[in-house]
């Protein structure tokens, strides 16, 4: 675990972060001491307020970020595409069945043609030899 030292509102603290972190933490940081600079612009005094009113702040823009909704036309849009991926995975799984029974089917025409038509070679019957005329 690593320490960052941070200095929000005049004062420094050493704050414990995961090693790797320290520069997240450090901006975090800036963010904070950026609103707290914002209350004391507005003429607020008096740390514990300074600081109240920082966190409300920032609670307000993630209340405001939280909030925004996304587009109606993105969430049909993403619906569609959900509706349309089912639909193609269907559509394949159709086409594998049918592919499939297409293959049975032209197996047993082609046993029952070769059945039916005794092909030569194929009954263990030789067929017999040239006729000779002399």
């Amino acid at each position: 675990m690593a320490l960052v030292s941070i200095r929000i509102n005049g004062h420094s603290y050493s704050v414990g972060c995961e090693n790797g972190e320290e520069r997240h933490v450090q901006a975090m940081a800036q963010q904070v001491e950026r609103r707290v600079q914002r209350v004391r612009d507005l003429g607020f005094t008096g740390e514990s307020r300074v600081l109240v009113l920082a966190a409300l702040f920032m609670a307000d823009e993630i209340q405001d970020l939280s909030s925004q909704h996304v587009p109606e036309s993105t969430t049909q849009a993403v619906e569609e595409a959900e509706r349309l991926r089912i639909e193609q995975m269907l559509m394949n799984s159709r086409l594998a069945d049918m592919a499939d029974h297409a293959e049975a089917l032209a197996a047993s025409l082609e046993d029952a043609y070769i059945e039916e038509a005794e092909l030569p070679g194929t009954s263990g019957e030789s067929s017999p030899g040239p006729i000779s005329t002399s």
